[in-house]
């Protein structure tokens, strides 16, 4: 088992350490110095609490997309699907906020349960389409991307336009998971109270992979399908509630975007964090442990890349291929990990 974490933790890390050589290079070919890059890249994140603050606001939803997808790995589905999922979560949050006028307590609390709602339905559908008729969770799950994406195309200049074509109104500060104790710790930063959401969400996701009968089914359903039916356990209602608890997981990446590190609802923008939280969950090798640090890596970066372009010449581009490489090294972290098992690892097993 510890061998098992160190090579997980070996792996993650030499894909994060080849996505950033090869950022070294790009920013080499622009004619600028990789050393000083990345030194302004990490102060962006981390050289003070607001930016610091404004890292962990960025990772928040980043921690449930990869949660999201990492406990879909683990049961043995594909949740694609997350971007529409963070999508009509979002919308629903954003829509009782807008539609409410009620304490904010008793608010945020119908906003996240809508939320919830809102991404566990959007992940029922491929659950079904899966369990019932066999159609790939992939298939389905980018289409309902689509769908989501055109509903709230839609309904926001309809119903909840706001100054813009483009955007939803507001929300109040009532409705916003911003907190003015929150925010002043962290020095005007965009942290919000979806942090604890999320940090919630990864204790609940371990304790039911680890400790729960419902958790031992679903791994084993998704380790191996026929054998899990043969065993007398009901796969077809496993992947429904697998892809609905991964789907309520994005639902809640959505409402703190939209609610918590914005304040509206963008149209005509598919959100990266659904297809970023892919990326969290590979690097993080789907642990929900490993997820909170690889969507805080992710983090830094985001935050980050700003403040490189402001100090330096090198492009802002050159921090989204950077994460590029990484999301790149991290898919193909199987090739890593063949390398590592034919050579480190068979030597410390010969060494034993």
């Amino acid at each position: 088992m510890r061998l098992q974490v160190n090579k997980d933790f070996i792996v993650g890390l030499s894909s994060v350490f080849l996505g950033l050589v090869a950022g070294a290079i790009f920013m080499a070919f622009t004619g600028n110095n990789p050393f000083e890059g990345y030194n302004y890249l990490f102060a962006g994140g981390l050289m003070n609490l607001e930016r610091f603050g404004n890292t962990l606001a960025m990772a928040t939803p980043l921690i449930l997309t990869g949660l999201s997808v990492a406990f879909a790995f683990r049961t043995g589905m594909f949740n694609i699907g997350t971007p529409g999922q963070v999508i009509i979560g979002g919308l629903a949050a954003t829509i009782v906020g807008l539609t409410l006028n009620i304490p904010k307590p008793l608010l945020l609390s119908l906003m996240t349960l809508a939320a919830l709602l809102g991404g566990a339905v959007w992940g029922i559908v491929p659950g079904l389409l899966k369990a019932k008729f066999n159609v790939h969770e992939v298939v389905s799950g980018i289409m309902m991307n689509w769908i989501a994406y055109w509903i709230t195309y839609y309904l926001v200049p309809s119903y909840f336009k706001g100054s813009f074509e483009t955007e939803s109104r507001h929300i109040t500060q009532t409705a916003s998971l911003k907190a003015e104790w929150l925010t002043g710790l962290f020095k005007g930063s965009y942290i919000n109270l979806g942090i604890f959401i999320a940090l919630v969400c990864v204790v609940i996701i371990s304790i039911i992979l680890k400790h729960t009968v419902l958790g031992y089914q679903l791994k084993a359903v998704g380790f191996n399908r026929h054998a899990a039916e043969y065993s007398g356990i009901n796969v077809n209602r496993n992947i429904v509630l697998a892809m609905m608890i991964a789907g309520a997981l994005s639902g809640l990446g959505g409402q703190t975007l939209y609610t918590g590190y914005a304040s509206s609802i963008q149209i005509g923008v598919m959100p990266s964090q659904g297809f970023d939280g892919i990326a969290v969950a590979l690097l993080g090798a789907t642990s929900p442990v490993g997820v909170v640090g690889a969507a805080f890596f992710f983090g830094i970066l985001q935050s980050g890349k700003g403040f490189m372009n402001a100090m330096t010449d090198i492009p802002a581009e050159i921090g989204d291929t950077i994460i590029a490489c990484i999301i790149y090294f991290a898919a193909t972290s199987v090739l890593i990990r063949n390398f590592f098992d034919g050579n480190l690892f068979r030597s410390k097993k010969g060494g034993k």
